[in-house]
Order: structure tokens, then C-alpha cells, then sequence
């Protein structure tokens, strides 16, 4: 009798510490995912599943476990999730939140998403801005070229520079308003967008920021790069040997001669005739790498995290020359001479 009842008695004490280990564990997982305000704008979207809301509020930064989160609600709450938009708080615990979005009355009605891809220019982001919120292009470009501003975001944002002030430079911005897809208010202002696309390049700077403090070259060399990569790859998998042949190139000084840094020089888009940037290489403009040696004065695009982590990583290879097979499928051809470059031109585009 007295082995069983210390065996009952081992027995409750265990199912006590796991009650109270699982309980524990459950409402760490259900607290706020911030001490500090930071507002997020999220959507419930149309007939999606409870499973699909959970798994979006995980991936926006506002909940911690979106299967315990399943479970949870499934015993211990009564929602009923509203499509619409909501501005939140990653202060907000996991109750609130959901409370919050099974309210319709919460939705807000002047939100609106606007993606910017890689490879994308400034002005093109100025345009898209203009188009889907109140905020003009001729306000945004010129917040964007205010001396004042840009002198106190190099401030707040470690991979801003004085470089970006370099009278040579088109727009001083371009390169460094990550790509991605961006939720709004129609009723805007420059700065909020502004501090939103920044804060946004800052994620990517921290996320690698020990190989951006391993490079011999600086954050705005390291940005300028990655845009001329992102440019001349059509694929993410060509990007580590793209900018392993131009860092090959500047190893000898060897003009980097990027017909991509005569597009922009030109201002020929890529949805326009893309053949005049080959044809002009003597196109006088600093942004010219056949004419000048090194890199250009600045980004020639927004690039993405490939791009730049294909700078901070690039391939090591004695290749100096590489050419993409733009008259067929694309395939990027690279050689250590000359000669094996030509072979490719004369053998792959025929289509000049």
C-alpha cells in the first residue's frame, strides 16, 4: 500500500509540473512580441482559414507560435476573424489581437499594399507612391533630395553615409529603399513612408551586418555593387560569380565596363530599347564604367538581399568576363580571356 500511494503521489506531482511547465509555457507564447510600440498594418484576407490568419500574424512579427496559438483559441476562445485591415501593436498579447481582428468595426478602410520588386529605380517607387496614396511625386522625390533630411537619416541609419551626398549621384536614396511589398495609409506623408522602407534596409543591414564589417569595401561600395549585380543577373544563382568577375576586374583595375551602368547613365528603362546601352559606351556621364574606372558614384537600382549578400560572398574564380545568352535562354556564359568571351558573343548573340 505504501509503494502505491508514493507511486499516486510521484504520479500528481508530475502531472502538477506539467500542468504548470505547459501553463507556463502557453501564456510566454501568448504575451506581446514587443516591450515598445512599433505598429504594424495587417490583413485578414477574404475566406482565409483560421490556420491562414495565425500563420500571417507569425510571419508579420505579432504572435510567437501560430499551432499553439490553433490549439489555444480552439479550447479556449470564441473568434471569428474579419477580412479587412487593422493597424496593431506588437505590444498587443495574442488575446487582444485576435479580439481586435474578430471586431469589423477595427478595420481600417484607407490602407493600401504597394509592392516594389528588385531592380526597381527611384523614381519608379515615386511613381507607384504617387499612384496609390495621396503623397505626390514631386513631394517624395523631393524629401528624398532634401540636404537637411538625408544629413539626418545618414544619422539615424548606420548604413548611410555622407558618400550618398556626392554631387555626381543622380537620387542619394537609390539603392537603399529595400524591395518588398508595403502596407500604407492613403493619408501619408513622405517621411512615414520613408522611415518605413529604411527601417525595412536596416532588417537586411543588421541581419549580415558582420560580413558588411568583414568587407574591405565600404556599405555604399557594398550597396552600389550589389545594384550593378542585381542588374546584369536575370537569376539569383548567377549573382555570387557575376560579382565575383567585377571584383576580379577592380583587383586589377580593370574598368568594371557594365552596359547596365549606361542604362541608367542613358536613363533607358528596362521595358525600353535595352540594345542603346550597348551601343553607347562612350555615353559621357560618371555613371559610365567603360569610361570610368571603378565603380559608379552611386546605386544604379534597388537591390535585393541576394544581390547584396552576393557582394559581401562572391564566388572565387579567375573568370573577368561573362556574358548572358539574352537572345536564348538567358544562360550566363564566363571566361578568363578575352578571346573565350568573344567565341560566346559571336556564337550566342545573334539577335543584335
Amino acid at each position: 500500500m505504501k509503494k502505491i500511494r508514493n507511486l499516486l503521489i510521484t504520479l500528481v506531482i508530475l502531472i502538477i509540473l506539467i500542468i504548470a511547465g505547459g501553463s507556463f509555457y502557453i501564456n510566454s507564447a501568448l504575451k506581446s512580441m514587443g516591450d515598445y510600440s512599433e505598429k504594424v498594418i495587417f490583413e485578414v484576407r477574404n475566406n482565409a482559414s483560421i490556420r491562414t490568419v495565425l500563420s500571417d500574424l507569425k510571419d508579420s512579427g505579432l504572435i510567437r507560435d501560430d499551432n499553439l496559438s490553433y490549439y489555444y483559441i480552439r479550447f479556449f476562445k470564441d473568434v471569428d476573424f474579419k477580412a479587412g485591415t487593422y493597424e496593431l501593436d506588437k505590444t498587443m498579447d495574442f488575446n487582444s489581437i485576435v479580439d481586435y481582428i474578430s471586431d469589423s468595426r477595427n478595420a481600417i478602410i484607407d490602407a493600401v499594399k504597394i509592392t516594389f520588386t528588385e531592380g526597381e529605380w527611384l523614381k519608379h517607387y515615386a511613381l507607384k507612391i504617387e499612384e496609390y496614396t495621396n503623397v505626390s511625386y514631386d513631394d517624395i522625390m523631393n524629401y528624398w533630395n532634401d540636404i537637411e533630411i538625408l544629413r539626418e537619416l545618414i544619422d539615424k541609419y548606420p548604413f548611410l553615409s555622407d558618400d550618398i551626398l556626392n554631387s555626381d549621384i543622380r537620387y542619394p536614396l537609390e539603392g537603399y529603399l529595400f524591395p518588398n511589398t508595403y502596407e500604407f495609409y492613403r493619408e501619408t506623408t513622405p517621411e512615414e513612408i520613408t522611415t518605413k522602407l529604411l527601417d525595412e534596409t536596416l532588417k537586411i543591414y543588421n541581419r549580415h551586418e558582420d560580413l558588411f564589417k568583414k568587407s574591405e569595401m565600404s556599405t555604399h561600395e557594398i550597396f552600389t555593387l550589389a545594384s550593378i549585380v542585381q542588374y546584369e543577373a536575370a537569376k539569383a544563382e548567377d549573382m555570387h560569380d557575376i560579382a565575383g568577375v567585377f571584383y576580379n576586374r577592380m583587383a586589377i583595375s580593370m574598368p568594371l565596363q557594365s552596359s547596365v551602368t549606361i542604362c541608367y547613365a542613358m536613363d533607358i528603362d528596362k521595358d525600353t530599347d535595352w540594345r542603346q546601352c550597348e551601343y553607347n559606351p562612350d555615353y559621357d556621364s560618371p555613371y559610365n564604367t567603360y569610361t570610368h574606372y571603378g565603380l559608379t558614384p552611386g546605386p544604379i537600382l534597388n537591390p535585393g538581399e541576394s544581390a547584396i549578400v552576393s557582394v559581401l560572398e562572391p564566388s572565387n574564380h579567375d573568370y573577368y568576363y561573362f556574358m548572358a545568352d539574352v537572345c536564348g535562354d538567358g544562360k550566363v556564359y564566363y571566361s578568363k580571356t578575352y578571346e573565350e568571351h568573344l567565341n560566346y558573343v559571336n556564337r550566342f548573340l545573334k539577335c543584335y
